[in-house]
């Protein structure tokens, strides 16, 4: 078990540039293209103008009208999380007119929702379970977070303290004041980043007290349901699972519930460890981590496999052509997993931000920047794409603020040490023990393991720099300046190099990278008799356009006498912006083999065919057809 509080730092992602060929593009098109396409697509659906307060709706509205100042607030913090980094005049005007129109919307005493204030303002906080008026204030506060370091004004940031006061002032255990929370966690983190911002302690104590409060009896949900003259009987999810409030979150035996929302709950409970120096947060994180990882948990890193309750139903249940696993859903494992790999520098946490990072959020968008997946199956027939926008717009933000602020999941600094958990060409700079230190890092990750960090110092010092050693690199070889190192990870499956650095030094760190076949474990149903290929990070697929006209549901690859293997291995320039696709084989029985027979009792003999699996994340950028990463496996 990781101990507290913790022990790295993460290092912020303004001291990161990206110099490489595979994320550094990539950031660059989230400034100009995605960006730019999410403001206009917030504009065109009136998400924007509706904090100019002049709209009506016809009652009920739509859920996501109630929440859709939760997209602008995502915008607007993707946006400042860039202009940190990348100075933009035509940005900056536009986010600063989005705030003028923020602190406008906003009530007297502090209350900031623009659907409440403006088509329904009798209905303010009389519906936390379903109405997600903290959860949109959560997402301003944090946009407010990031204005105020992007800029240097604290006119935003003083604005989401009077929302935050207000809050305070409305919810609690105290007398007069309601014993309530929302039903979609995001507040609790938030007002940790808003206390950290502001110094302010209340604001820590208010997310304390909503997770310490939450899922307590007598349910405060049940409670509000017979207020507003609902019978909670006839709530629509059954149980208040689905929000993680059925039981206190440190009784809780499984992650449950919407998948997007669990996350949230758990980043806020890591945040309480640390703040509150409490284990036993931390135990309850580490218990429901293990529960995760082990037994629901795609290859990809996504996570949720259900529709009905964008989240989760039972360990094992991971089918691949119905997979939800909701873009936002990554987004927030990535999350609760950069927390907790903060507290000892445990690689199993790094692995899971690694394989999250490289397949199921970087498959969430196009390679052009503007069209996006919600879902993200395992295997399509042809007919799911990514598309512009969404009624429900969460994800296209939220993948914005991630590639934005992306630096930030790549290194630590620690007392003594530096930390290198994801590889990529970039110049970092640390500060350890007061003193700088930069790194600058080469390397065609992910694409072959060899990473070369140069150590930059103004004096020569001592210190111990942490290299990951992937859970999917079995041998690998470290030099210092062309002399050989031979070291042991240690337990936290970390390489430690300490010495007495020289500026110059040079490290060349290369994890053999193979082509891996994969099994999903036997209680996984809907994979038995399936294999999947990894090389690397990557979890790679069959496309229908690089093998047309196969029935890619009806391959069967033969894992004992060919398949894939690293002869298969090339680098290709001229597809899919470059990538390493893998070359093999495999059989498949074609209809006219088979006849009319819809059964037979012998087996007909299958024709070999040539295959080529590309990597996950670029699917779906080329033409329409089907897509498989499981496929059946042949032993005979």
């Amino acid at each position: 078990m990781p101990s507290t509080p913790r022990q790295l730092e993460p290092v912020p992602h303004t001291a990161v540039t990206f110099t490489d060929t595979f994320w550094a593009p990539r950031i660059e098109r989230n400034r100009t293209v995605t960006i730019p396409h999410i403001y206009r697509q917030l504009q065109e659906t009136g998400r924007i103008a509706a904090f100019d307060l002049n709209f009506e709706r016809k009652l009920p509205a739509r859920i996501v009208e109630i929440f859709s100042d939760s997209d602008v607030a995502k915008w607007l913090e993707a946006a400042c999380l860039s202009l940190a980094t990348h100075p933009d005049p035509q940005l900056a005007a536009q986010v600063e007119a989005v705030v003028d129109k923020i602190i406008q919307a906003q009530a007297p005493d502090g209350y900031l929702n623009t659907h409440f204030t403006a088509a329904d303002p009798a209905m303010r906080w009389k519906n936390l379970r379903d109405w997600h008026e903290m959860y949109c204030m959560g997402h301003m506060m944090e946009a407010a977070v990031a204005h105020a370091a992007a800029t240097g004004s604290t006119r935003l940031l003083d604005a989401l303290c009077r929302t935050a006061d207000h809050i305070d002032a409305t919810f609690g255990r105290e007398e007069g004041k309601r014993r309530g929370y929302c039903g979609h966690p995001e507040i609790e983190l938030a007002l940790i980043k808003l206390y950290h911002a502001t110094q302010n302690p209340r604001y820590l104590e208010l997310a304390n007290y909503f997770m310490e409060e939450r899922g307590t009896q007598p349910h405060y949900y049940d409670q509000e349901a017979r207020e507003r003259g609902d019978d909670p009987a006839k709530y629509w999810a059954k149980n208040y699972e689905y929000c993680q409030a059925h039981l206190p979150l440190r009784q809780q035996t499984k992650v449950v519930g919407h998948a997007v929302r669990a996350m949230y709950l758990l980043c806020a409970a890591a945040d309480l460890a640390h703040e509150k120096k409490d284990a036993s947060w931390l135990d309850t994180c580490d218990r429901l981590w293990q529960n995760l990882v082990n037994r629901r948990m795609y290859l990809t890193g996504g996570i949720g496999p259900a529709y009905h309750n964008e989240g989760f139903t039972e360990d094992y249940d991971l089918p691949d052509e119905t997979a939800y696993a909701e873009s936002c859903a990554t987004i927030g494992l990535m999350m609760w997993a950069e927390r907790l790999l903060q507290f000892d520098g445990d690689r199993r946490f790094a692995d899971v931000i690694e394989r999250g990072l490289y397949n199921g959020f970087l498959s969430s968008i196009s390679f052009k920047g503007d069209a996006f997946f919600y879902e993200n199956p395992l295997a399509s027939k042809g007919g799911h794409h990514r598309q512009a926008f969404f009624d429900c717009p969460c994800c296209p933000p939220n993948i914005s603020r991630v590639l934005a602020s992306l630096g930030s999941y790549f290194y630590s600094s620690s007392q003594g040490g530096v930390w290198v958990h994801q590889f990529a060409g970039s110049q970092a700079k640390l500060r350890v023990d007061d003193f700088p230190v930069n790194l600058a890092v080469e390397t065609q990750y992910p694409w072959n393991g060899l990473v070369k960090i140069r150590v930059e110092l103004e004096d020569p010092r001592t210190f111990t720099l942490h290299l990951r050693l992937p859970g999917w690199c079995k041998n690998w070889s470290l030099k210092v300046n062309d002399e050989v190192v031979d070291l042991k990870p240690q337990a936290n499956g970390y390489l430690e190099l300490s010495r007495r650095w020289q500026n110059g030094d040079l490290v060349r760190y290369d994890m053999e990278m193979h082509v891996v076949t994969t099994w999903a474990h036997p209680a996984v149903s809907a994979l038995r008799g399936r294999i999947a290929l990894q090389r690397g990070p990557l979890v790679y697929c069959l496309e229908e356009t690089d093998q047309p006209g196969l029935d890619l549901g009806r391959i069967e690859v033969n894992t004992r006498t060919g398949g894939f293997s690293d002869a298969g291995v090339e680098m290709r320039t001229d597809l899919l912006e470059g990538v390493v696709v893998l070359n093999g084989s495999g059989t498949l029985t074609p209809d006219d083999a088979w006849g009319d027979d819809l059964y037979r009792t012998h087996r007909t003999d299958s024709q070999p065919v040539k295959l080529l699996a590309v990597p996950y994340y670029a699917w779906d950028n080329r033409a329409t057809g089907q897509m498989r990463v499981w496929l059946r496996e042949s032993c005979s």
